[in-house]
């Protein structure tokens, strides 16, 4: 979490097939911006994830679709979060009729759903969803044929770690995307990953490493009340700069509600100790 972000351009062709276009919305979460990506070699693209709207967006998406001499045939939302689609009614404005899919787990007026097993198709660019929740319920990946590679969306990020809504849910997510492809990640924020399987494979060790540090943490308390997550974060990230133990503190209380129903913690009030009962 406290890795000095690369310099990534506003706009980038990543392979024959694919060109980032940034979000203009950098930020503590949303690192360089989010990225958005155009697919396709054709006259008609694939858009995926609108980022916040901002008006550089929109302007770099139209200079770089004026230069490839193509059109927006579909844009395609990897998650409900606001910097993800929070440009569609922009993107609407500049190209009226654009039909925007996004998971209708959440249901949102004039978006069409998504299948988990679903195909989109334009001239060079195969893309099958899958659904992956654990960062939101509504969470998407995407496979690129051509490429063997995979849109992650925010389940896994270009650099940092990601947060999610239900770890075992997320980690469930993870091992069921890493067998499914073999090259590139090209996730919602952050550059490109070269080895996306060898990532996962690393996202989820750090979530594992996370757990056990949260037990043997409880352990040496275990004598006393317990801890507060507060208090669990200011000992394990401890050299982590204080301004990020709100979100650290958001993580490690997933960890605890997933302890907590395999058996393995217990909860009195705000405190957290190791379980008394034996773990399931």
């Amino acid at each position: 979490m406290t890795t000095q972000l690369v310099n990534l351009p506003e706009v980038e062709r990543l392979s024959s097939t694919c060109i980032r276009v940034l979000g203009g919305n950098p930020g503590k979460f949303a690192l360089q911006g989010t990225n958005t990506y155009l697919l396709g070699t054709g006259p008609q693209r694939l858009l995926i994830d609108t980022g916040e709207g901002k008006p550089s967006w929109i302007a770099a998406l139209k200079r770089t679709l004026e230069a490839e001499r193509a059109a927006i045939a579909s844009a395609i939302i990897t998650h409900w979060h606001h910097d993800h689609q929070g440009g569609i009614e922009q993107l609407r404005q500049v190209w009226p009729g654009t039909k925007i899919y996004k998971s209708q787990i959440r249901p949102e007026p004039d978006q069409l759903d998504i299948a988990d097993g679903q195909r989109f198709e334009v001239e060079g660019a195969s893309l099958m969803a899958v659904h992956t929740p654990g960062h939101t319920v509504d969470h998407m990946v995407f496979l690129l044929a051509e490429e063997d590679a995979m849109f992650t969306g925010d389940n896994v990020l270009g650099q940092g770690t990601a947060v999610f809504e239900d770890l075992a849910i997320y980690l469930g997510s993870l091992e069921r995307m890493k067998p499914l492809f073999k090259g590139r990640a090209y996730p919602g924020h952050g550059p490109v990953i070269s080895d996306g399987p060898g990532k996962i494979t690393e996202y989820i060790r750090h979530r594992r490493q996370r757990e056990e540090q949260v037990i043997q943490t409880l352990r040496v308390k275990n004598g006393d009340s317990g801890l507060t997550p507060m208090e669990l974060v200011r000992v394990i990230y401890r050299e982590v700069p204080e301004a990020l133990y709100p979100a650290a503190a958001g993580g490690v209380v997933q960890i605890l509600y997933k302890l907590q129903e395999e058996g393995k913690v217990s909860s009195h009030g705000d405190k957290w100790r190791l379980s008394d009962r034996p773990a399931l």
